[in-house]
């Protein structure tokens, strides 16, 4: 089974050429660790944090970057069952983030304190899944 907790060079290469100048959702999947594992001589490291207790470190830490960048969850929510996909892919969590436009989320990410806050993001993570959309309409049918 492959896992995946960052992007890989070309679907982050695919990311960057799209447009930055419209405003994105961000649907993140989660899974997390039983154990959050930090590198060795981490600060967090031999703490005994589950993955779910390292990703509320990264919320704590990340969160003020990923408001003042202008970001905001407009979803969220807990997995419950798999509908429509493989029986055994399972998460835990589910939301989607809004950012201003593209140029949002770099900032984002390039920031030094998020920087040092993503460590708690690896930890607690053993899979993830991070898609792009451009927002649409809400409401109505599926049409």
């Amino acid at each position: 089974m492959t896992y995946f907790i960052d992007p890989s060079p070309e679907n982050f290469a695919a990311f960057k050429d799209l447009p930055r100048d419209m405003p994105i959702h961000m649907l993140n999947l989660l899974r997390y660790r039983d154990l959050a594992e930090y590198p060795e001589g981490h600060e967090h490291a031999g703490k005994g944090w589950s993955g779910r207790r390292a990703y509320e470190e990264y919320g704590k830490t990340s969160g003020p970057i990923f408001q003042r960048v202008g970001g905001s969850i407009v979803w969220r929510g807990a997995f419950e069952t798999m509908v429509t996909g493989p029986g055994d892919k399972q998460w835990h969590d589910g939301f989607v983030a809004q950012y201003p436009d593209a140029g949002a989320f770099f900032a984002m990410i390039k920031d030094a304190d998020y920087q040092k806050a993503v460590v708690n993001r690896a930890a607690a993570l053993v899979d993830s899944r991070l898609m792009r959309f451009a927002p649409g309409e809400a409401g109505g049918g599926f049409g």
